[in-house]
């Protein structure tokens, strides 16, 4: 059973057990967040799809951490111009760990 969610603005398929790494959370380390925004549910071979979203169906997570990406360096150059500018940059993150797909009715 897997689901397609929608958090950040970004869209993920997930399973139950499963960790990644989302935009960052509004939620404390250890608690637990519902995802309400699902596009689709593969449930037993049959496949739940909304219009845009599903009703009834919550995808429940425990937030494990918080912290910071890697530093990316954003580079800009211009030829002949002598125009060059370097910064970094470091994107907040929360990794959650799946624990059930929740599917009612």
């Amino acid at each position: 059973m897997y689901a397609i969610i929608e958090t950040g603005g970004k869209q993920y398929k997930v399973e139950e057990g499963q960790q990644l790494k989302v935009e960052k959370l509004d939620a404390e380390v250890g608690s637990e967040v519902n995802f309400d925004k699902v596009l689709l549910v593969n449930k037993d071979d049959e496949i739940l799809t909304g219009a845009p979203l599903l009703d009834k169906v919550k995808v429940v997570a425990e937030v494990l951490e918080t912290a910071k990406d890697k530093k990316i360096i954003v580079f800009k150059y211009k030829r002949r111009k002598n125009y060059r500018r370097k910064k970094g940059h470091r994107q907040w993150y929360s990794k959650i760990k799946i624990k059930e797909i929740r599917v009612e009715g």
